[in-house]
């Protein structure tokens, strides 16, 4: 009888944060890595896990009952005295729109140390995902010792100089993007040029572009008759793209098709997320 794939196991590392929905008058958990791991955890991999600080106040308390709620692996999620990360939020015709932050809370001023236990703890893992916000810049460089892929979103306000500290730390590495296909392009070939196996430059209702320094895949974005709000759908692609990748490659199949059919899924998958309220749901009304 032939072995059975074992399931994945990948790693949320680094934010969490309340977005505050003052139209609603309503808090939602999310964050980049944490968004990760619920949409991972939807997905049924062996271990989902968000790895992070957590705020004392009403908001961090909140974001763990609900990772917990839903079955997300918290063993490494720690607590500092002080304010969770939050974002102030409205949505205007179904599209959020940022309008201001307290620039992660605590997490913000308090480094993750990666001690012995915490980086045997990430090298049982399959994939660690990260970004921008989560201000694990430095803990990279640890993590890509241990041989482990690591998965990076950017952020529209990354730099040129940003891009080239920490893309050679990155395996697959993502990020929104507008512009002409032309310019698009452009900017993936000169990230897939600083080390990333892959890079996808998400462009919301125009779909993506993916690169893995061969060929140029375009994915159509899914029609929508209604969109309830945007939050979430970027996190909600790459979360689906890797999972859906990552199996494809680990069943045997050839890497471009593995990449095209994980694409096509993930573009119903994060269409799915923009009928929701938050990145995810579990709203909860807030003073």
């Amino acid at each position: 009888m032939a072995k059975q794939k074992e399931k994945l196991r990948v790693l949320g590392f680094g934010d969490n944060v309340v977005d505050k929905y003052e139209h609603r008058h309503k808090m939602y958990p999310g964050g980049n890595c944490v968004n990760f791991a619920v949409f991972a955890k939807a997905h049924q991999v062996g271990c989902a896990a968000y790895m992070g600080y957590f705020g004392s106040d009403e908001a961090g308390t909140y974001v763990e009952e609900v990772l917990k709620g839903l079955g997300v692996e918290l063993s490494f999620g720690k607590h500092l005295e002080g304010e969770n990360g939050y974002a102030r939020v409205t949505v205007e015709e179904g599209d959020r729109i940022f309008l201001e932050s307290n620039h992660g809370g605590i997490r913000g001023k308090v480094p993750y140390e990666l001690g012995e236990e915490e980086l045997s703890y990430i090298k049982t893992f399959d994939l660690v995902h990260s970004g921008n916000y989560s201000f694990m810049e430095k803990q990279l460089a640890q993590v890509q010792e241990l041989s482990v892929p690591v998965s990076f979103d950017f952020s529209d306000d990354s730099s040129r100089e940003y891009y080239q500290q920490v893309a050679p730390l990155v395996t697959y590495g993502f990020c929104s993007r507008e512009g002409t296909e032309e310019e698009v392009e452009a900017h993936l070939r000169w990230v897939k040029s600083l080390g990333p196996k892959l890079v996808m430059a998400s462009r919301g209702e125009k779909g993506c572009i993916l690169y893995d320094g061969n060929r140029m895949y375009r994915q159509a974005s899914v029609p929508l008759k209604e969109v309830v709000d945007t939050m979430g759908a970027g996190d909600s692609l790459i979360t689906s793209f890797l999972i859906r990748y990552l199996d494809g490659l680990g069943c045997g199949r050839e890497e471009e098709s593995a990449i095209i059919k994980a694409l096509d899924y993930a573009a119903g998958f994060a269409a799915k997320t923009c009928g929701v309220e938050g990145s995810f749901g579990y709203g909860k009304a807030y003073k």
